[in-house]
């Protein structure tokens, strides 16, 4: 299902190339100034060609708060938590509320004046704000995940954006059914890697799920985040995870760092090329970004461990000719599920003979308790005790009568002896 408003994409585009000009930033605002990655990650050169109109992005967090101005862009919502409220901005999870006003804001804050402000990767994309408390304190995490995926597609969006880690490669298996179905559905998923400084030393589940856009960071130099970022075969590309500024539930602005940063700066970039090119399905969506990423320095060739295809490219991703591909390039849940939940084979396989009839074999032999070693059992007395009673009788008379013919032969010889004269 086509999750992009076509005309309204075609319209923006249209604005853009007919000289209908973005207000530039104000030169002397200090927030604008310290958004490094739009400069850096070709986000301003994108804009001449889109900011983002027509695509909604779903940010699973905490919660956007109502407030900022910055968060205009938010045009629905909901709480899957039993905590928040029913539109998903009253900001859930205790001591990190104000996480998923922060991710909001790099993917798509519109400013607060014109030039000025602190403004998103794709400032003119809608936003969603899907509050879950990853403490699974009324609803376990896994129900969560699987509410907030379903309502986010369900209810329009093109891009889901996902900070969030359980620190575990595998994932429960209701997961399964839930990407499957954002998936199906032609929506790109984006994840953060997660970040050693928190303990995580490799990436876990979403990030470990085949299909997902897994983000890894890096520092402002883009070299990979020793704090900030973490490592693993799935990841698919970088975008910077320090000295990132977040609007604050309550407006307030603060400088942080986090792979859950780098994650809705590549939502952000998502959108733009949704916008950009409403006629790509996912696929190509995520092959875009992942084959106009730039070598990080250091990095080896193919998937790094550390930067994935490499650092991100808003403006390669939106105008780079890109050769169309068929299947998700980072990889196939269904062919995952198929192999490792051990789904049945289809066609179920048929026998190529007919079975073959066999004879039942006879009864066994009845079981005998075993008895003392030192006692006869019938088959002693049988084979060895009668047999050896016999011979030693047989024998015996043998000697007996050998004894008696001896004795009788004595006796006869010494009848025959003559008698000695007496005198």
């Amino acid at each position: 299902m086509r999750r992009i408003i076509a005309a309204t994409a075609a319209l923006a585009l249209t604005a853009v190339l007919s000289g209908a000009a973005v207000v530039a930033d104000d030169p002397t605002d200090p927030v604008r100034a310290g958004e490094y990655w739009l400069d850096q990650y070709g986000i301003r050169e994108a804009w001449n060609t889109t900011r983002g109109a027509g695509v909604r992005i779903a940010v699973i967090d905490t919660g956007i708060g109502r407030n900022p101005v910055e968060f205009a862009g938010v045009v629905d919502g909901t709480d899957v938590s039993g905590l928040g409220s029913p539109d998903g901005r009253s900001p859930v999870g205790g001591g990190n509320g104000n996480h998923g006003s922060w991710v909001s804001s790099l993917a798509a804050a519109r400013g607060t004046t014109p030039g000025r402000g602190m403004i998103g990767v794709a400032p003119e994309a809608e936003l969603m704000s899907i509050s879950i408390d990853i403490e699974g304190t009324v609803v376990p995490v896994k129900d969560q995940i699987v509410q907030a995926i379903h309502w986010a597609v369900d209810h329009g969006a093109g891009v889901i954006n996902m900070s969030l880690t359980t620190n575990t490669l595998e994932w429960d298996p209701s997961w399964d059914e839930a990407f499957s179905y954002a998936f199906a559905h032609d929506v790109v998923i984006v994840v953060a890697a997660g970040n050693r400084g928190s303990g995580t030393t490799r990436v876990g589940a979403p990030a470990t799920i085949p299909g997902v856009l897994t983000v890894g960071g890096v520092d402002p130099d883009g070299v990979a985040s020793v704090g900030a970022s973490t490592q693993g075969i799935t990841i698919g590309v970088s975008a910077p995870s320090e000295r990132l500024i977040g609007v604050s539930a309550d407006g307030t602005l603060v400088q942080w760092n986090g792979t859950s940063g780098a994650a809705p700066i590549v939502a952000g970039i998502a959108a733009l090329v949704r916008s950009a090119h409403p006629d790509l399905d996912a696929n190509n969506v995520l092959n875009r970004i992942i084959r106009t990423a730039k070598p990080a320095p250091g990095a080896g060739s193919g998937q790094d461990l550390l930067y994935g295809y490499g650092l991100v490219d808003a403006a390669g991703a939106v105008n780079a000719q890109v050769s169309a591909v068929t299947a998700n390039p980072m990889g196939d849940l269904a062919e995952w599920i198929r192999l490792y939940r051990r789904a049945d084979t289809v066609p179920v396989p048929q026998p190529s003979s007919a079975p073959v009839e066999i004879e039942a074999l006879p009864p066994a032999d009845a079981v005998t308790e075993a008895g003392s070693p030192l006692l006869p059992s019938a088959d002693t007395l049988r084979f060895g005790t009668l047999p050896l009673t016999a011979a030693t009788v047989a024998a015996i008379m043998v000697m007996l009568g050998l004894t008696a013919a001896a004795r009788r032969i004595r006796l006869a010889r010494e009848s025959r002896t003559p008698s000695s004269p007496s005198t």
